[in-house]
């Protein structure tokens, strides 16, 4: 049985996983909504059961897209060393663990999810030339993982890593601190959902766990824009309502051009044949009038008459989903252009007015999980025993507002004119690190060669260098 004393190893243990588990009904929520798996918008209680495929094809997911809106702007270039200069390591570090790619995962799950995580630890096979494994960064989901933070700080303190093998059926665990691991397996073969009573989990390690030289807790939190004592949202957290009443409305309008496909019609004046049904007794209406598309209805009465009802005008419905919509694209401060509606042929003026909201949202995404990708680096120069302080690196990020290349290419010049050196226009206009370097390490080469190619001062003329036209009008002296 696992030790209960606060502060313990196995106190953490239970405690995060209990509050993992605690959140995973929050996430399960925000997921069906991401995914676009909402609830069924509600029906009247007689509704007969074969309406529920109609409820699901009310369904229209706009909370994947506000959410993939913002991941789509947050690029990460690269890490810089504090002076802005590329960092060979960082760089290394940065495409050996494919963080171009893999970055976006956490940014998807802090926008769908609330919270993403980055785990750095030692490399199975890969190592530096000081002969300690390379760093290896993993991209974690916070239904595996959770940190708490220091009350009185606010930095992060303990954190927990739990898994479940498909291989031997049995869940794993790891309490992560800042100089040791304490790794855990479950006592009997589980689900994917793990137990979390004190005789469900057993101890693995040795007696002082697993230390480890990084100084730091090796899980970092991506928090999605968390309010002051509040837990993290993602990014539709405020527009769920509305994404509910978006599929309401167009249940309804669904159910109505339904019903208003097959008009109904109406006749007076015509005697109807009845009988009486022998098993229940009831009397029953014959109905001789069958639409189709070669049947003609007559009457024998005198004032028999025909007509249908008239169809339903849905303009009402569509201007109520079109008003929602924007309502939900404007709380989210999602630009309107994702819903084109009645934007035609706008200007690059109107767009960059409809991003700024967007834009300054993205900034803020980007101020905060910078702070998060230097504490990475920080942790990958501890694992390679590097002594630099990575705190104190720039995360270069794509900018997030859009602009076209010539518009690019115009500042750019603009900004050369001024005087701005080339590695500053290379970094505006959006470039990597190593792009960056690469860039002006080529544009130093050939003004290297142009300037070879120029006559030295005061030298004699060569057979290269002579003037199109002499002074002795073309007669050459000796």
């Amino acid at each position: 049985m696992l030790d209960d004393t606060p502060d313990s190893p196995d106190w953490w243990l239970l405690r995060l996983g209990r509050k993992m588990r605690k959140r995973e009904r929050r996430l399960d929520e925000w997921w069906r909504y991401y995914r676009g798996r909402p609830p069924l918008p509600e029906l009247p209680s007689n509704a007969q059961q074969a309406f529920i495929d109609f409820q699901r094809k009310s369904r229209t997911n706009f909370c994947g897209l506000i959410a993939n809106a913002s991941v789509h702007r947050l690029n990460a270039l690269g890490v810089t060393g504090p002076d802005g200069e590329p960092d060979d390591r960082a760089s290394r570090w940065w495409q050996q663990n494919r963080l171009d790619s893999r970055q976006k995962l956490v940014w998807r799950a802090a926008m769908s999810q609330s919270l993403g995580y980055m785990l750095v630890g030692e490399h199975p096979t890969r190592t530096e030339d000081n002969g300690r494994p390379s760093p290896l960064i993993t991209v974690e989901h916070p239904r595996e993982c959770i940190v708490e933070t220091d009350p009185e700080t606010g930095e992060p303190y303990v954190g927990l890593k739990a898994w479940h093998n498909d291989v031997d059926g049995h869940g794993y665990a790891v309490v992560l601190f800042d100089d040791v691991r304490f790794p855990y397996r479950t006592t009997e073969r589980c689900g994917k959902r793990l137990p979390w009573g004190p005789d469900s989990w057993q101890w693995i390690g040795g007696d002082q766990g697993e230390p480890h030289d990084l100084g730091m807790l090796p899980l970092v939190e991506f928090a999605r824009m968390p309010d002051l004592g509040e837990d993290p949202e993602p990014e539709f957290a405020g527009v769920l309502d509305i994404q509910d009443r978006l599929n309401m409305g167009i249940l309804n309008r669904m159910a109505t051009s339904r019903n208003s496909g097959f008009p109904q019609k109406w006749i007076k004046g015509h005697k109807f044949a009845k009988r009486r049904d022998p098993e229940t007794g009831i009397t029953v209406v014959e109905q001789p009038f069958i639409p189709g598309p070669g049947v003609v209805w007559a009457s024998e009465g005198e004032q028999a008459q025909f007509g249908q009802l008239s169809a339903t005008d849905l303009s009402g419905f569509l201007k109520e989903h079109e008003s929602d919509v924007r309502d939900m694209l404007i709380l989210s401060q999602t630009p309107a252009y994702y819903y084109a509606g009645q934007l035609v042929n706008i200007a690059a003026d109107t767009i960059g007015a409809l991003d700024i909201l967007h834009v300054a949202k993205i900034r803020e995404h980007i101020a905060a999980f910078g702070e998060g990708l230097e504490t990475v680096m920080a942790l990958c120069a501890a694992q390679a025993g590097v002594p630099e302080d990575y705190t104190e690196a720039e995360v270069r990020w794509a900018n997030p507002a859009h602009a076209s290349l010539a518009v690019k290419a115009d500042a750019a010049t603009k900004l050369k004119s001024i005087g701005y050196p080339l590695d500053v226009i290379a970094e505006e206009m959006g470039e990597s690190p190593a792009r960056v370097r690469r860039i002006t390490a080529g544009a130093a080469s050939q003004a290297l060669l142009a300037a070879s190619l120029l006559p030295a001062p005061g030298a004699a003329p060569t057979a290269g260098n002579l003037p199109d036209d002499d002074t002795d009008g073309g007669v050459l002296d000796g």
